[in-house]
């Protein structure tokens, strides 16, 4: 049943052209097959498989929308997760240090949707102190903290095969024992510390015995530390979705190039981390250009896209999404006018009728030239506008009032580049600057 939260918060985000990031099951439509293939992505993390899964399309094809959903359908069947995205100014994908440091401020549970890493650990001490007190421990002894301590230090050895580091260890440690001292801000310094902040005083590091940050070296293994920590408090894995990942055909050859690397190394792994799945979302120029996936032979051997005439398998690494039509459009449509909050759903009904709804995916799509696979964005702007309309003006009759009109200020990149042609900045090999490229997405 979704709230009424979750509705105004999807209006809201609809109307700022934003992907919402709750309750977008409620208008998913059209992509029952991929869904199908991310759920049983989860049912391999459930019997500890650990994957990667490359979601394939074009733009306006609903990747960012598929992601979400994604974690959405994880959360609700257990999953921890993390929606990050790539950027060119504080993300570098090569920087493993970087990744696990956003991977951790994003990281969620169905009850606390981000910067759950401070609860995860909670609930596990928990179990940790429940599991000595069935054998026999008396939870009021003064050497109970003790115990509860090395069983955590035992617990992280024995679940990553040994391979969790002292000073993750350590700070883990820490953690608890500031927490029962009652010293709930040292603690949450050490906590924001094991996310990767680099923002922790020398004074609190020292309570662990750790100096520095996390390194790029030391990301990999952190981030099995926290997977296995989050699986022990009795989540069924974590699920990590990497958006944007076309953003790396921006970047300057060297940094593009270690990027498209570190994807391979986190690909190779994969299988060491059970109940681990990596989600990238990218357009087909960055897997099938020489500047993205098809210039690194190892990456593009390993994940490349094989389709016979008009089908595609959705269990190989790279799933499809196939662009939007005018029958997927008006479905959409139909379902948000179902759940609107209108305050007359009577006016709601007349006004923003069924004609309407395929004039308005009609005048849109002529907008942009025909091509219905790039105009959903402003599309379901457009739409909710009119609703908002009707519902704030009892006067106010689309249908005779109603012209659609694209403002070029308004649109993105891409929407400006199919709408009148206009290049679109690439990093070029051969000089190493951003050049114009016709036909990038």
């Amino acid at each position: 049943m979704t709230s009424q939260r979750d509705i105004i918060h999807i209006f809201e985000k609809l109307r700022g052209g934003a992907v919402p990031e709750r309750a977008v099951e409620t208008f998913a439509v059209g992509i029952e097959p991929q869904r199908d293939e991310i759920k049983r992505q989860l049912e391999l993390l459930r019997h500890g498989e650990g994957a990667v899964k490359f979601l394939r399309g074009g733009y306006g094809c609903g990747k960012t929308f598929m992601a979400r959903l994604a974690l959405l359908d994880a959360q609700a069947q257990g999953f921890a997760t993390s929606f990050v995205v790539v950027s060119d100014n504080d993300l570098h994908f090569h920087r493993f240090d970087d990744v696990y440091r956003k991977v951790m401020t994003e990281l969620g549970t169905s009850s606390c949707q981000r910067g759950a890493l401070g609860d995860i650990l909670d609930r596990w001490i928990a179990k940790q102190e429940a599991a000595l007190i069935e054998l026999g421990n008396d939870p009021d002894a003064e050497d109970f903290d003790a115990k509860v301590r090395e069983r955590l230090k035992t617990s992280l050895a024995n679940a990553t095969g040994g391979n969790a580091t002292p000073d993750f260890t350590r700070v883990v440690q820490a953690i608890f024992d500031l927490k029962q001292k009652g010293d709930v801000h040292e603690a949450g310094a050490l906590i924001s510390w094991l996310c990767g902040s680099t923002n922790v005083a020398a004074a609190t590091k020292k309570l662990a015995g750790i100096k520095g940050e996390i390194s790029g070296t030391d990301a990999l293994p952190y981030l099995r530390g926290v997977l296995e920590i989050i699986k022990a408090a009795d989540y069924n894995g974590l699920v990590i979705v990497i958006d944007e990942a076309e953003t790396i055909l921006r970047m300057r050859k060297d940094s593009r190039h270690k990027s498209l690397n570190g994807i391979r190394q986190i690909f190779d792994v994969s299988g060491s981390y059970p109940g681990l799945l990596w989600i990238f979302t990218g357009t087909p120029d960055f897997f099938d250009s020489r500047q993205g996936v098809a210039g690194l032979a190892p990456l593009h051997d390993r994940i490349c896209f094989k389709k016979t005439g008009r089908f595609a398998s959705l269990r190989q690494a790279q799933l499809e999404l196939t662009p939007f039509d005018q029958p997927r459009l008006l479905a959409v449509a139909t379902c948000l006018h179902e759940r609107y909050p209108a305050r007359d759903r009577e006016r709601l009904q007349t006004r923003i009728s069924r004609p309407f709804i395929e004039r308005l995916v009609a005048d849109v799509t002529a907008g942009f030239k025909g091509d219905v696979g790039v105009v959903p964005r402003q599309f379901l702007r457009e739409f909710v506008t009119q609703m908002d309309l009707v519902d704030e003006q009892p006067d106010y009759d689309p249908m005779k009032e109603y012209e659609f009109k694209i403002k070029v200020d308004d649109l993105t990149a891409q929407e400006q580049h199919k709408l009148t042609g206009k290049p679109i900045l690439i990093a070029d090999d051969a000089t190493d600057e951003p050049v114009l490229k016709e036909d990038v997405w």
